[in-house]
């Protein structure tokens, strides 16, 4: 999920008053977008066929607006700093790319084509496994900083972390889901995969980096970074609306589906709910074990636990159609993140004493 970590007003704690109230807006936005489905199946149908290349235009448009306030905040020379307390970084990426998209994988594996293959029709039950994949090989990137400010985690590393987490996303993340595809027996076009990575991860990243360019070029570090939140606070507004506005679509396109086939909703939340836990509990663990800082510990974990869904769900409705199982598995991902990760953020903070004598 991906809102950037700049506020114009703060809530107590630190964090934006829309951030510090997200599971609710969320949540609005679900029941809004399944009622809007419901009624004017229709209209939706009218947003599924307006795409070009396979490329659904409306989401397309949206997920620019919530990715582009995160790309300017990504401060790609911070970059340099990777040799610094390498620990956190490296359990970061072990994590995200060794461990996180081959597990994901597995769990759906064991439950669509074991545990719940019984109750299902097999191509659904690949479809479901494919989306799934999908969310696995996509970590989290801009909504890691909130996370971050919320155990009240190390800004400047948490930056390095995403800088790294996105670069690395770039040229790992098409070969990484064609593999997996690949021997789960799913067919995958790679122009369009490849497509997808281009629009939703370089296009946005360079076009971040230029704007951050400009509004940073012949001024001092910390006026530059000044006028960098400043111009993230001014078009966050756009982030949030293209966030809420995603979600509406989303589960207004998967609306009558979600009503007609709770079973199944809860049958694809099983693994993920395995994984984010798993995955958080694992990190963490080698966070405590190396004697990272819990200030860093925190974001390490929960970076790897959350998903970059706006990624998913898009690949997703590229490769497979916004109708699809895959789509389908994508948008429970959005259902579920929110209250898995603010549950992992209370436990970190009620943990923090664990890492009281651990140093940098």
């Amino acid at each position: 999920m991906s809102t950037d970590g700049t506020q114009a007003e703060m809530a107590p704690g630190g964090i934006g008053f829309f951030e510090a109230w997200l599971s609710v807006w969320v949540g609005a936005a679900i029941v809004f977008g399944v009622g809007l489905g419901v009624v004017f199946p229709e209209g939706f149908a009218w947003l599924a066929g307006l795409q070009i290349a396979n490329v659904n235009l409306p989401v397309a448009v949206l997920i620019w607006l919530m990715v582009f306030p995160m790309m300017v905040s990504i401060d790609l020379s911070s970059l340099r700093q990777i040799g610094d307390r390498p620990k956190g970084l490296a359990i970061t990426l072990v994590v995200n790319w060794l461990i996180k998209p081959f597990t994901m994988a597995g769990l759906a594996v064991v439950f669509f084509e074991f545990v719940f293959a019984p109750f299902l029709n097999p191509a659904d039950a690949q479809a479901y496994i494919a989306g799934l994949i999908l969310l696995g090989a996509a970590p989290c990137t801009a909504m890691v900083f909130v996370w971050s400010q919320l155990t009240k985690g190390d800004a400047n590393y948490t930056l390095v972390q995403v800088a790294a987490n996105d670069v690395i996303m770039v040229f790992a993340f098409a070969p990484i889901v064609a593999l997996l595809l690949g021997v789960t027996e799913v067919s995958v076009p790679w122009n369009t995969l490849l497509l997808s990575v281009g629009l939703y991860v370089v296009a946005p990243l360079v076009a971040g980096a230029l704007v951050r360019h400009m509004l940073t070029r012949d001024l001092p570090p910390l006026e530059g970074d000044a006028a960098v939140r400043a111009f993230t606070a001014r078009v966050k507004p756009l982030s949030i609306l293209g966030l809420i506005a995603t979600v509406v679509i989303l589960f207004g396109f998967q609306g009558q589906t979600l009503l007609a086939q709770p079973v199944v909703i809860a049958m694809i939340a099983v693994p993920l709910l395995i994984q984010s836990y798993g995955i958080f509990g694992l990190a963490y663990a080698a966070a405590y074990v190396a004697r990272v800082p819990f200030n860093i510990a925190a974001p390490c974990a929960l970076i790897g636990t959350s998903n970059f869904f706006e990624l998913a769900v898009a690949v997703a409705i590229s490769l497979f159609g916004l109708n699809s199982g895959a789509a389908l598995a994508t948008v429970v991902g959005v259902l579920v993140e929110v209250p898995v990760m603010l549950s992992l953020v209370a436990f970190a903070n009620r943990t923090q004493s664990w890492f009281a004598d651990s140093r940098p």
